[in-house]
């Protein structure tokens, strides 16, 4: 075979070099439909990964079990007692005060497990949006401790409501402010108000302290400093101000059990250990909800300044 006449005779006819085999084609189409990434994608994964763990069905088992059952049991030691001087739904306050423990455990492993075992460098690879990863999570977490709660403590309201109603209450009782919308014909009753703050605002609590717990999570990625550290964001403040003693710390321990969370949820339920005694506890739920936006903000800033 001989080059062709226009080439010189020492150079061999070479093919050009954009040309390819027969029949290619220019770029490259996938067979896998491409699918653009957003919040919805992340969030069904990590409900994906939270339902799929055994450990985040026994803790929201136990902190059920934990609050409607200790609920139960105090309606049932009240019932058979004289008047206590508590509103209708106030019993249901101890057995949420015992079950958030469990919401806040929940809260921190949700975000430090995945540093302990490593999976988070999986999730930051298939969604590298850092703050997606982050908000996708407490959503996922906020609307099952929100959803699982509210049940809990509307079960322990009624079991409270039909076991306590027609309890007979004192005539002096009526001149209490703590009861004084508690009480009718004799009775005690339950306004719309105390339904909503028993039920309703107990659930934002708890979830916010779950909330909380997840974002001390991504902040100190390690599990036991992070559950110990919003174990004692909620009861420091109350053991606190128990040990100070004396006239001259009376202003700071008054100061310290008003404001601390165990007050906060405890005025929710028209218990409240001290401050006013016909507050609502909504506005100690809005600081709540003020440090725990936070807490996510110094997480998202964690999360978005370091390699994983």
């Amino acid at each position: 075979m001989t080059a062709p006449a226009h080439l010189p005779p020492h150079m061999p006819h070479q093919p050009p070099a954009h040309a390819g085999p027969p029949h290619a084609v220019s770029g490259y189409a996938s067979p896998i439909p491409v699918v653009r990434t957003h919040l919805g994608h992340a969030i069904a994964s990590e409900w994906t990964k939270i339902k799929s763990v055994r450990s985040t069905v026994w803790t929201l088992v136990l902190m059920f079990v934990i609050t409607v059952g200790v609920g139960l049991l105090l309606a049932v030691a009240l019932g058979s007692d004289d008047y206590v001087g508590w509103p209708l739904l106030s019993g249901g306050f101890f057995g949420v005060m015992f079950g958030q423990l469990c919401i806040m455990a929940l809260g921190v492993l949700v975000m430090s497990s995945e540093y302990t075992t490593g999976g988070i460098r999986t999730t930051l690879t298939a969604c590298p949006h850092r703050g997606r990863v982050l908000l996708a999570k407490t959503i996922v977490l906020f609307s099952l401790a929100f959803v699982t709660t509210l049940v809990a403590t509307s079960l322990t309201a009624l079991i409270h409501s039909s076991l306590l109603g027609d309890q007979d209450v004192p005539v002096y009782a009526a001149q209490d402010p703590l009861m004084e919308d508690s009480i009718e014909n004799g009775e005690l009753v339950a306004t719309a108000g105390h339904w909503m703050g028993a039920t309703l605002g107990a659930s934002l609590y708890v979830s916010l302290l779950g909330v909380l717990g997840l974002s001390l999570g991504a902040l100190i990625r390690h599990s036991a400093g992070a559950i110990t550290t919003v174990i004692g964001l909620v009861l420091l403040p109350l053991l606190a101000a128990m040990f100070m003693m004396g006239e001259s710390l009376e202003s700071l321990r008054d100061t310290l059990i008003e404001f601390s969370l165990l007050n906060g949820l405890a005025t929710l339920f028209r218990l409240p250990m001290e401050g006013d005694e016909t507050a609502t506890g909504w506005p100690l739920l809005a600081m709540l909800a003020g440090v725990t936006v936070g807490a996510l903000v110094a997480a998202y800033a964690r999360l978005t300044s370091t390699d994983a």
